[in-house]
């Protein structure tokens, strides 16, 4: 059976009811006293407007809209960071970039990531969850982008996870393996192949079958670790709608939105083949199954990126479209279908919900960022929190409630943008979209998130609502700041030594490739 047709198959019988994927009270008793599994799922620029339920007008995520009407919605749920790598080490670690070192002191307020090039990578002194998941009897799983470092040190192996199939960094490429080498595909601790190589991608049409490699993996873990009675973490860190975006053969030319549309449809499919899979393998009511993305769509790539509406600008920024994410939860028999939760959420909250939710004690030597959403997820009843929005080494915006205040403006540097490389694409509000870095900290700039969820109406200095507003937010910034210990940064070295030349396992392939002279440099962070 093709894909599409499976994935027809799949959406009708969703439909007709007849593989629902559960309702709220049945819960099976022989999973009562077991440690429950955590199927977490992150998307990778994807934007909050790209699912139906939360608002695309094209209706083209039947399953991932399945989803949230018999779970939870989260419409106020973020990153913690508006780019890739830094988000990621949060959701792992718990903790804010400033605190776990994914970011760079290079330049003022600059994004860093993970380049095959970086010297850094995740501390072995941040504890992950799934570290401490693993020393309780789980067994966990990474499917897809780690992105957290590509020196052995720093892979998924080394820090909770028993199992990987994906690579260290973004699918960029091809190379041609003189002057940077095509990234590594692994199996576990091993290379198996590389980009481009060995696993297609072609950036003409558009084609690659990596997705449903992804899913197959996906439900070949859960099938087996069902079987075991094993306890597990499915961490399904998939890429399609990163650029380069890709979708396999059925897929291709199906959306109305084009390339970037079939990305999407091929993802909420494995989010359906997923879904069924676990109610197939008898865990669904032990399962909780989280959706979200790493940060916001990548606006600059035009068409070929991530809606964000009804938010402002998108990736990069730390304006709504950078950092608010769509966000579902899912667990028959423990959240009450059709729910909407008002927690102001935060990727970091998978760290602490999962330990709670295992039983597991988290850290206490260290803050962590994150909260439960346990009382969220089966009470909807809301913890209060603020939110904050980082961009390299400098707080830029926090949030208090409905109300946001930016201490910082900032989307890029004119010179980038008059080259092309639009933030806000559409949008230019005067002193809020600023192409220079504007300290706004004696006044900062104040919206309504309910009112004015596009911040395009400052509310204005000085005023009654204003004064009122910063009473609350200035004593939660002064307690964050005092408390603030940075760590070592990460992402402020960059050597052509340390890419993909031999990674582990090359050998027995014959992919490795000779390793240059090391030439340890200051990484360029342009935005």
């Amino acid at each position: 059976m093709t894909s599409s047709l499976r994935y027809s198959v799949v959406v009708a019988m969703l439909a007709l009811g007849v593989i629902s994927l559960g309702q709220q009270g049945d819960a099976n008793p022989q999973t009562k006293g077991k440690k429950p599994n955590f199927v977490f799922m992150l998307m990778d620029d994807m934007g909050w407007g790209d699912l139906g339920v939360f608002g695309q007008a094209a209706k083209e995520t039947p399953n991932l809209d399945r989803m949230a009407a018999e779970g939870m919605t989260f419409p106020d749920f973020y990153s913690a960071n508006p780019l890739c790598s830094p988000s990621r080490a949060a959701l792992l670690s718990g903790r804010l970039p400033i605190r776990n070192g994914f970011y760079t002191t290079n330049a003022h307020a600059r994004n860093a990531y993970t380049p095959q090039d970086i010297v850094g990578g995740i501390p072995d002194k941040e504890i992950l969850f799934p570290e401490l998941l693993q020393k309780a009897g789980y067994k966990n799983k990474i499917i897809g982008k780690w992105h957290l470092g590509q020196q052995p040190q720093y892979l998924p192996h080394k820090h909770g996870f028993d199992e990987w199939f994906g690579a260290p960094n973004c699918h960029f490429g091809p190379f041609n393996g003189k002057n940077k080498p095509n990234i590594p595909m692994y199996r576990d601790a091993a290379m198996i192949g590389r980009l481009y190589e060995d696993y297609e991608i072609n950036k003409t049409t558009g084609y690659s079958n990596l997705t449903q490699i992804y899913i197959e993996e996906a439900t070949d873990f859960i099938n087996a670790q069902a079987g075991a009675a094993n306890p597990f973490l499915l961490y399904w860190a998939v890429d399609a709608t990163h650029g380069p975006v890709y979708a396999s053969q059925d897929f291709l030319g199906t959306s109305q939105r084009g390339l970037y549309g079939d990305a999407v449809r091929e993802l909420d499919y494995g989010v359906g083949v997923i879904l069924a899979a676990i109610k197939a393998a008898g865990v669904q009511d032990n399962t909780l199954v989280m959706f979200s993305s790493d940060n916001g769509g990548a606006t600059y790539a035009k068409e070929m990126g991530g809606l964000n509406s009804p938010f402002l600008c998108g990736k990069e920024t730390t304006f709504e479209g950078g950092m608010r994410e769509p966000t579902i939860a899912h667990w028959p028999g423990r959240i009450a279908p059709g729910t909407v939760s008002r927690q102001l959420g935060n990727l970091m909250d998978w760290f602490s919900t999962s330990l709670d939710l295992a039983g597991v004690e988290a850290p206490t030597d260290r803050i962590i960022d994150g909260i439960s959403l346990a009382s969220a997820l089966f009470n909807n009843t809301p913890i209060e929190r603020p939110i904050f929005y980082y961009r390299g080494n400098e707080m830029m915006a926090v949030r208090v409630g409905m109300y946001k205040a930016h201490y910082w403006t900032w989307t890029n540097s004119m010179d980038e943008f008059q080259k092309g490389t639009d933030f806000c694409p559409g949008e230019d509000i005067a002193g809020v979209t600023t192409h220079d870095q504007v300290n706004n900290t004696a006044a900062p700039v104040l919206f309504h998130l309910g009112r004015d969820p596009g911040e395009k109406y400052p509310i204005k200095t000085g005023s009654p609502e204003y004064m009122s507003a910063l009473g609350a937010i200035e004593p939660v910034v002064g307690d964050h700041k005092t408390k603030l210990v940075p760590g070592v940064p990460q992402l402020n070295k960059c050597d052509p030594a340390v890419q993909n030349w031999a990674p582990p396992g090359c050998k027995a392939i014959g992919k490795c490739l000779p390793v240059p002279a090391s030439h340890q440099t200051d990484c360029t962070w342009v935005h």
